[in-house]
Protein backbone atom coordinates (compact mmCIF):
# COMPACT_ATOMS: atom_id res chain seq x y z
CA UNK A 1 0.00 0.00 0.00
CA UNK A 2 1.21 3.31 -0.73
CA UNK A 3 1.67 6.45 1.31
CA UNK A 4 -1.00 8.32 -0.75
CA UNK A 5 -3.84 5.34 -0.69
CA UNK A 6 -3.07 5.00 2.86
CA UNK A 7 -3.81 8.84 3.01
CA UNK A 8 -6.47 8.73 0.55
CA UNK A 9 -8.24 5.98 2.86
CA UNK A 10 -7.40 8.28 6.56
CA UNK A 11 -9.50 11.20 4.17
CA UNK A 12 -12.35 9.43 3.38
CA UNK A 13 -12.68 7.92 6.73
CA UNK A 14 -12.20 11.36 7.99
CA UNK A 15 -14.94 12.08 5.82
CA UNK A 16 -17.37 9.34 7.24
CA UNK A 17 -16.59 10.83 10.68
CA UNK A 18 -17.54 13.40 10.38
CA UNK A 19 -20.85 13.15 8.50
CA UNK A 20 -21.89 10.67 10.93
CA UNK A 21 -20.51 13.61 14.15
CA UNK A 22 -23.04 15.65 12.07
CA UNK A 23 -26.17 13.50 11.41
CA UNK A 24 -29.30 13.89 13.63
CA UNK A 25 -30.91 11.93 15.02
CA UNK A 26 -33.66 11.70 12.72
CA UNK A 27 -30.95 11.24 9.39
CA UNK A 28 -29.73 8.30 12.14
CA UNK A 29 -33.17 6.65 12.41
CA UNK A 30 -33.42 6.72 8.94
CA UNK A 31 -30.09 5.15 8.07
CA UNK A 32 -31.12 2.66 11.03
CA UNK A 33 -34.38 1.85 8.40
CA UNK A 34 -36.61 2.76 11.23
CA UNK A 35 -39.43 5.04 10.45
CA UNK A 36 -39.73 8.91 10.02
CA UNK A 37 -42.35 9.50 12.67
CA UNK A 38 -44.92 11.88 11.51
CA UNK A 39 -46.80 13.78 14.77
CA UNK A 40 -49.99 15.80 13.87
CA UNK A 41 -53.36 16.12 15.89
CA UNK A 42 -57.00 16.30 14.77
CA UNK A 43 -57.27 19.63 12.33
CA UNK A 44 -59.51 19.04 9.33
CA UNK A 45 -58.33 20.00 7.27
CA UNK A 46 -54.93 21.14 8.08
CA UNK A 47 -53.67 17.65 9.41
CA UNK A 48 -55.87 14.72 10.95
CA UNK A 49 -55.93 11.01 10.73
CA UNK A 50 -58.17 8.41 8.62
CA UNK A 51 -59.10 5.04 8.91
CA UNK A 52 -55.99 3.40 11.28
CA UNK A 53 -54.43 7.06 11.49
CA UNK A 54 -53.80 7.37 8.34
CA UNK A 55 -52.14 10.39 7.57
CA UNK A 56 -54.85 12.97 5.92
CA UNK A 57 -55.06 17.05 5.47
CA UNK A 58 -53.16 19.16 3.14
CA UNK A 59 -50.01 19.27 5.27
CA UNK A 60 -49.45 15.90 5.70
CA UNK A 61 -49.91 15.34 2.29
CA UNK A 62 -47.61 18.76 1.52
CA UNK A 63 -44.58 17.06 3.67
CA UNK A 64 -45.61 13.16 2.34
CA UNK A 65 -45.14 15.06 -1.31
CA UNK A 66 -41.88 16.21 0.23
CA UNK A 67 -40.38 12.99 1.84
CA UNK A 68 -41.54 11.11 -1.35
CA UNK A 69 -39.47 13.69 -3.61
CA UNK A 70 -36.34 12.61 -0.62
CA UNK A 71 -36.65 9.20 -1.25
CA UNK A 72 -38.52 8.80 1.90
CA UNK A 73 -41.54 6.52 2.18
CA UNK A 74 -41.37 4.89 5.47
CA UNK A 75 -43.29 6.85 7.23
CA UNK A 76 -45.14 6.42 10.85
CA UNK A 77 -48.36 9.00 11.91
CA UNK A 78 -48.22 9.72 15.56
CA UNK A 79 -51.60 11.38 16.45
CA UNK A 80 -51.67 13.35 19.67
CA UNK A 81 -53.63 16.58 21.19
CA UNK A 82 -52.83 19.90 19.89
CA UNK A 83 -50.87 20.98 23.09
CA UNK A 84 -48.51 17.58 22.73
CA UNK A 85 -47.23 18.68 19.44
CA UNK A 86 -44.11 20.36 20.96
CA UNK A 87 -43.62 18.83 23.52
CA UNK A 88 -43.94 15.28 21.97
CA UNK A 89 -41.44 16.52 19.35
CA UNK A 90 -38.88 17.83 21.96
CA UNK A 91 -39.18 14.83 24.29
CA UNK A 92 -38.55 12.68 20.97
CA UNK A 93 -41.83 10.51 21.01
CA UNK A 94 -42.12 11.64 16.72
CA UNK A 95 -39.65 13.57 14.33
CA UNK A 96 -41.45 16.09 12.49
CA UNK A 97 -44.46 18.54 13.38
CA UNK A 98 -46.87 17.56 10.29
CA UNK A 99 -50.18 19.27 12.33
CA UNK A 100 -50.57 23.05 10.01
CA UNK A 101 -48.17 25.12 13.04
CA UNK A 102 -47.77 28.88 12.69
CA UNK A 103 -44.73 29.79 12.93
CA UNK A 104 -44.15 31.90 16.06
CA UNK A 105 -41.66 33.79 17.82
CA UNK A 106 -41.86 31.63 20.92
CA UNK A 107 -42.26 28.44 19.38
CA UNK A 108 -38.94 29.44 17.16
CA UNK A 109 -37.42 28.95 20.42
CA UNK A 110 -38.24 25.25 20.71
CA UNK A 111 -39.08 24.26 17.18
CA UNK A 112 -36.30 24.62 14.47
CA UNK A 113 -39.27 25.39 11.56
CA UNK A 114 -38.62 24.64 8.12
CA UNK A 115 -39.33 27.40 5.04
CA UNK A 116 -43.28 28.17 5.48
CA UNK A 117 -45.22 26.08 3.11
CA UNK A 118 -48.59 28.05 3.38
CA UNK A 119 -49.76 31.94 4.56
CA UNK A 120 -53.33 32.26 5.98
CA UNK A 121 -55.38 34.29 8.04
CA UNK A 122 -57.89 33.75 11.34
CA UNK A 123 -61.35 33.83 11.33
CA UNK A 124 -64.32 33.67 14.00
CA UNK A 125 -66.96 30.96 14.18
CA UNK A 126 -70.08 33.24 15.41
CA UNK A 127 -73.84 32.30 15.94
CA UNK A 128 -75.44 32.81 12.18
CA UNK A 129 -76.78 36.84 11.79
CA UNK A 130 -73.67 37.51 14.31
CA UNK A 131 -75.64 40.26 16.08
CA UNK A 132 -72.92 41.21 18.43
CA UNK A 133 -70.65 42.23 15.37
CA UNK A 134 -67.86 40.09 16.30
CA UNK A 135 -65.08 40.16 13.50
CA UNK A 136 -61.91 40.37 15.13
CA UNK A 137 -60.46 40.40 19.03
CA UNK A 138 -60.89 44.62 19.22
CA UNK A 139 -64.61 43.62 18.75
CA UNK A 140 -64.77 41.08 21.32
CA UNK A 141 -62.88 43.19 23.79
CA UNK A 142 -64.70 46.00 23.05
CA UNK A 143 -68.31 43.90 23.85
CA UNK A 144 -66.56 41.80 26.84
CA UNK A 145 -67.70 38.93 24.90
CA UNK A 146 -66.57 35.12 25.74
CA UNK A 147 -64.10 33.65 23.24
CA UNK A 148 -63.29 30.03 22.86
CA UNK A 149 -59.97 28.89 21.12
CA UNK A 150 -57.80 25.60 21.67
CA UNK A 151 -54.79 25.05 24.46
CA UNK A 152 -51.86 26.02 22.26
CA UNK A 153 -53.50 28.12 19.71
CA UNK A 154 -51.83 31.53 18.98
CA UNK A 155 -55.05 33.09 19.29
CA UNK A 156 -54.56 33.12 23.15
CA UNK A 157 -52.15 35.65 23.28
CA UNK A 158 -53.39 38.07 19.83
CA UNK A 159 -56.90 38.01 22.26
CA UNK A 160 -54.91 38.78 25.20
CA UNK A 161 -52.79 41.12 23.52
CA UNK A 162 -56.33 42.85 22.54
CA UNK A 163 -57.47 43.18 26.20
CA UNK A 164 -60.53 39.87 25.99
CA UNK A 165 -60.50 39.07 29.07
CA UNK A 166 -63.07 36.07 28.81
CA UNK A 167 -61.06 33.36 27.28
CA UNK A 168 -62.22 29.41 27.25
CA UNK A 169 -59.44 27.26 26.04
CA UNK A 170 -60.53 23.68 24.82
CA UNK A 171 -58.78 20.82 23.31
CA UNK A 172 -59.30 21.40 19.59
CA UNK A 173 -61.94 22.59 16.74
CA UNK A 174 -65.02 20.33 17.51
CA UNK A 175 -65.01 21.52 20.80
CA UNK A 176 -64.96 25.21 19.74
CA UNK A 177 -67.54 24.79 17.37
CA UNK A 178 -69.81 23.25 20.17
CA UNK A 179 -68.88 25.76 22.73
CA UNK A 180 -70.17 28.39 20.30
CA UNK A 181 -73.42 26.38 18.70
CA UNK A 182 -74.30 25.61 22.63
CA UNK A 183 -73.93 29.67 23.73
CA UNK A 184 -71.13 28.96 26.16
CA UNK A 185 -69.24 31.25 23.87
CA UNK A 186 -69.77 34.37 21.78
CA UNK A 187 -67.00 33.77 19.19
CA UNK A 188 -64.83 30.77 18.74
CA UNK A 189 -61.51 31.89 16.95
CA UNK A 190 -59.52 29.34 14.39
CA UNK A 191 -57.94 29.57 11.17
CA UNK A 192 -59.72 30.36 7.61
CA UNK A 193 -59.70 26.78 6.53
CA UNK A 194 -60.82 25.20 10.02
CA UNK A 195 -63.48 27.47 10.34
CA UNK A 196 -64.71 26.76 6.75
CA UNK A 197 -64.89 23.05 7.17
CA UNK A 198 -66.28 23.40 10.94
CA UNK A 199 -69.72 25.60 9.66
CA UNK A 200 -69.73 24.09 6.01
CA UNK A 201 -73.39 23.01 6.10
CA UNK A 202 -74.31 24.62 9.34
CA UNK A 203 -77.40 27.33 9.52
CA UNK A 204 -76.55 28.30 13.18
CA UNK A 205 -73.47 29.60 12.92
CA UNK A 206 -71.31 31.46 10.72
CA UNK A 207 -67.94 33.03 9.76
CA UNK A 208 -67.16 36.68 10.61
CA UNK A 209 -66.04 38.89 7.86
CA UNK A 210 -62.24 38.16 6.98
CA UNK A 211 -61.83 41.66 5.63
CA UNK A 212 -62.49 43.20 9.11
CA UNK A 213 -59.15 40.75 10.24
CA UNK A 214 -56.14 43.14 10.86
CA UNK A 215 -53.90 43.35 7.69
CA UNK A 216 -51.24 42.41 9.19
CA UNK A 217 -53.32 39.43 11.09
CA UNK A 218 -51.34 36.77 8.24
CA UNK A 219 -49.45 33.83 9.72
CA UNK A 220 -47.09 31.51 7.96
CA UNK A 221 -47.20 27.59 8.07
CA UNK A 222 -43.98 25.61 8.89
CA UNK A 223 -43.13 22.11 9.66
CA UNK A 224 -41.82 21.44 12.78
CA UNK A 225 -38.36 19.73 13.72
CA UNK A 226 -36.18 19.11 16.69
CA UNK A 227 -33.01 21.92 16.76
CA UNK A 228 -30.78 18.67 16.38
CA UNK A 229 -32.18 17.57 12.99
CA UNK A 230 -31.02 20.91 11.24
CA UNK A 231 -29.26 18.79 9.31
CA UNK A 232 -32.37 16.81 7.95
CA UNK A 233 -34.79 20.30 7.84
CA UNK A 234 -32.46 21.83 5.63
CA UNK A 235 -32.30 18.66 3.11
CA UNK A 236 -36.32 19.21 3.51
CA UNK A 237 -36.22 22.82 2.41
CA UNK A 238 -34.01 22.34 -0.32
CA UNK A 239 -36.55 19.63 -1.53
CA UNK A 240 -39.64 21.58 -0.52
CA UNK A 241 -38.52 24.51 -2.66
CA UNK A 242 -38.74 22.53 -5.76
CA UNK A 243 -41.95 20.90 -4.98
CA UNK A 244 -44.05 24.04 -3.46
CA UNK A 245 -46.74 25.57 -5.68
CA UNK A 246 -45.66 22.43 -8.46
CA UNK A 247 -48.44 20.72 -10.55
CA UNK A 248 -47.86 17.79 -8.42
CA UNK A 249 -48.29 19.35 -5.12
CA UNK A 250 -51.49 21.23 -5.96
CA UNK A 251 -52.97 18.53 -7.55
CA UNK A 252 -52.03 16.95 -4.16
CA UNK A 253 -53.72 19.19 -1.67
CA UNK A 254 -56.71 20.39 -3.49
CA UNK A 255 -59.43 18.11 -2.09
CA UNK A 256 -58.26 20.11 1.27
CA UNK A 257 -58.69 23.47 0.06
CA UNK A 258 -55.97 24.36 -0.27
CA UNK A 259 -55.16 25.99 -3.84
CA UNK A 260 -52.26 28.85 -4.79
CA UNK A 261 -54.09 31.61 -3.06
CA UNK A 262 -52.28 30.27 0.44
CA UNK A 263 -48.39 29.73 -1.48
CA UNK A 264 -46.25 31.69 1.14
CA UNK A 265 -45.17 34.88 0.01
CA UNK A 266 -40.84 35.30 0.11
CA UNK A 267 -40.75 35.78 3.63
CA UNK A 268 -38.05 33.91 5.30
CA UNK A 269 -38.25 31.69 8.38
CA UNK A 270 -36.33 33.80 10.13
CA UNK A 271 -37.92 37.08 9.31
CA UNK A 272 -41.08 34.98 10.52
CA UNK A 273 -39.22 34.05 13.50
CA UNK A 274 -38.68 37.62 14.37
CA UNK A 275 -41.59 39.02 13.42
CA UNK A 276 -44.71 36.86 14.92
Amino acid sequence: MTIKSILLGASAALALSAAAAVAGPLQERIDAGETIRIGFANEVPWAYPGEGNAPLGFVNAHVLGVLSEMGHDNIEPVVTDWGGLIPGLKAGRFDIITGGMYILKERCENVAFSDPMAKVGDILIVPAGNEKGLHNMDDIAAAGATLVTGAGYNSIKVAREAGVENIMEVPGPTEILAAVRANRADAGAVTYFTGANLVAGLDDVELSDAAKQPVDGANWVGIGFRDADTDFRDAFNAAQAEYLGSEAMLASVAEYGYGEGALPDDKTTAWVCENR
